[in-house]
């Protein structure tokens, strides 16, 4: 009696433990996430460079790590269909990030590009790949 307790007490505790593990590697599918693509982190491509980026929307993100034979940043993330916008004056004005949109017009959201916590200093397209650096598109508002 007392073994199969045991062995019922464990496997309660197994499980719950490998619930807590899949949920902190997933976000939540509600409001500006329902649109997204991936959900958890992912890795992609088969290159010689590696390049990590984080996708941070409403207090939640996941992390792509991407590796690619590209040069700049936002040709290593459109080659995986990761972003997508409009050429502009300035340079690809990114509209699309993981499946999720922003839109100035509709509601002053725009996706703000950073390089080590600082806020880029060039266009995710304009950036150089440099393997030591972690990039960010935060969803912002204006």
């Amino acid at each position: 009696m007392k073994k199969t307790i045991r062995s019922s007490i464990l496997f309660i505790l197994s499980l719950i433990l490998l619930i807590s593990l899949v949920s902190c590697n997933t976000v939540d599918k509600s409001g500006i996430w329902e649109e997204a693509t991936y959900l958890r982190d992912m890795t992609f491509g088969n290159g010689a460079k590696t390049v990590v980026v984080e996708v941070k929307a409403v207090d939640q993100m996941v992390t792509f790590t991407i590796k690619t034979d590209k040069t700049m940043v936002g040709e290593a993330l459109m080659e995986h269909g990761l972003i997508a916008g409009e050429q502009g004056a300035y340079g690809l004005y990114v509209k699309q990030v993981n499946g999720m949109t922003a839109d100035y017009d509709v509601d002053q959201t725009y996706w703000a590009f950073y390089v080590n916590g600082e806020y880029g200093g060039t266009g995710v397209d304009m950036t150089e790949i440099n393997e030591a650096d972690t990039y960010q598109l935060e969803l912002t508002k204006g």
